[in-house]
């Protein structure tokens, strides 16, 4: 997907993102947007739990006939996390 149809499909699932962290159930806060990316700061003890929320609220994001792919990474910084 390219263009404004790939900008509102991550617009949806921050707009979700932001909703479910503000219920503060996770010690979270999404920090940026980088094209396709979006970059958290997490704690350690909630790395599962948000990983698996926001897989869900991406893939959830437009219903398409192809599935959308969320891959995650994880470290210390953007850089560790590719």
């Amino acid at each position: 997907m390219q263009g404004t149809a790939a900008d509102n499909v991550i617009k949806r699932a921050m707009i979700d993102i932001q909703n479910w962290l503000n219920e503060g159930s996770i010690d979270a806060r999404m920090l940026l947007q980088v094209h396709d990316e979006l970059v958290f700061e997490v704690s350690e003890r909630d790395l599962s739990l948000l990983a698996d929320g926001v897989r869900f609220r991406m893939v959830s994001a437009a219903a398409l006939d192809v599935p959308l792919v969320v891959d995650i990474g994880t470290g210390k910084n953007w850089d560790e996390a590719h």
